[in-house]
């Protein structure tokens, strides 16, 4: 088996872990949660209070505590009591979207994509054995099951109204991922193998749709799950729900896919063979259409449904999942090839996209290689950045947090 990196690398990314976390102690909201970061790392004026904002940076502070970060474990506790008393709706369940500066709703919606973030949270929390984590993970997965598990399609729905009465009929693949992601770490914390059902027929799900469309993976879908590849043909820089293919979702779920395969192994079951299949053939698609296509390092943000570049700007999460993906499968396939692409793409994150002067990662770049807003303002959370630098050191675990644990233990 061919070596992942060297000393001197995992030095520096146990360096680039203790830096960005550095970084992400200025999103503290004194009254509760977490705010968003601009581009100097302080919380932008007048920009709402996102609830996934909050669950991720909750995770990210857990994480920081099984590191043994110092102020960790006060900072995950500051989030998980934002999670159950500023964003919890004690009339309807739930939680609210985002809130104003006062702590009022201001997107009363209910959506899956942040609620699943709320389940990551309390799952990471729970591994990190802070008091109330395991009673909100337990809220949290009875909240996804009474409003959007749908048994008929082995997926979650997307977004009700305040009291649960009016469903969007609009399915997504995006917030399907990030439920994946949520099980998978509850899985870790709980054992239950109800999760990893859920679990491998999301991975159906998604890998019979990114295998009709060539594994160019679709996002958006009608309410029977028949894709919709025009959907935001004119919003095609649309931050969550872009026209096209996102090139960064593809290592992601190249990603899970091989986790869901470590979560059945850990049950005892012989795994599904489509998963690695599927892991590698996504990996695989993304490096040819989204590496360098236009000219110069880096991937684009999106492709269409013929593979040409839809949207070229540089998003940093992008190459964080993708170097996320390469670690997994070089931990699991031992082939070479991955080490060299996860060599490439830290040398281009450490040159074009790390920040040292202000912190941080740059979020976004434009054509020319500059800081830009187009698609994401300022430097919002490090979920996907500390992830990233996480996941080579750790070992191959459903859960991010239940892995650094187990590398922690020795």
């Amino acid at each position: 088996m061919s070596s992942l990196s060297s000393p001197a690398h995992t030095a520096w990314l146990e360096a680039e872990s203790l830096r960005l976390l550095d970084f992400a102690r200025a999103a503290v909201v004194p009254d509760g949660g977490f705010g968003w970061l601009d581009t100097k790392g302080r919380t932008t004026p007048g920009e709402p209070q996102y609830l996934y904002v909050t669950g991720r940076m909750t995770h990210v502070w857990a994480l920081g505590t099984l590191l043994g970060v110092p102020g960790a474990e006060a900072l995950v506790d500051h989030g998980l009591a934002a999670l159950r008393e500023r964003f919890a709706d004690p009339e309807h369940g739930g939680w609210f979207t985002s809130l104003d500066e006062h702590s009022r709703p201001l997107d009363d919606r209910k959506a899956s994509y942040p609620q699943s973030f709320v389940v990551l949270a309390g799952a990471s929390a729970s591994i990190a054995d802070r008091p109330g984590a395991a009673e909100l993970l337990e809220e949290a997965l009875a909240s996804i099951d009474r409003h959007y598990w749908d048994e008929e399609f082995g997926a979650v729905s997307e977004q009700w109204d305040r009291a649960y009465r009016e469903p969007l009929a609009y399915r997504g693949l995006n917030a399907n991922m990030h439920m994946l992601e949520a099980y998978l770490a509850a899985f870790s914390a709980t054992g239950d193998p109800v999760l990893l059902e859920r679990c491998v027929r999301l991975a159906s799900r998604a890998v019979e749709a990114a295998r009709a469309q060539d594994w160019r993976l679709p996002e958006h879908f009608d309410v029977q799950w028949a894709p919709i590849l025009d959907y935001n043909s004119e919003r095609r820089d649309d931050p969550f729900k872009p026209y096209g293919s996102t090139i960064g979702h593809w290592f992601e779920w190249a990603r899970l896919l091989l986790l869901v395969e470590a979560a059945q192994v850990e049950a005892g079951q012989l795994p599904e063979p489509w998963l690695r299949e599927a892991a590698v053939s996504l990996f695989d698609k993304a490096v040819v259409e989204g590496w360098s296509v236009d000219g110069r390092d880096g991937f684009v943000y999106t492709v269409d449904w013929e593979g040409r570049p839809a949207v070229r700007n540089r998003l940093h999460w992008v190459v964080a999942e993708a170097t996320a993906a390469a670690a997994t499968l070089h931990a699991v396939t031992g082939e070479s090839r991955y080490a060299t692409s996860f060599q490439e793409w830290w040398d281009y994150t450490k040159a074009r996209l790390v920040d040292e002067v202000d912190g941080s990662w740059h979020h976004e770049l434009d054509a020319q290689d500059r800081p830009s807003s187009v698609i994401k303002k300022g430097k919002a959370d490090v979920y996907h950045a500390l992830q990233a630098t996480l996941i080579p050191r750790i070992p191959v675990d459903p859960g991010v947090a239940r892995g650094l644990r187990r590398a922690s233990e020795g």
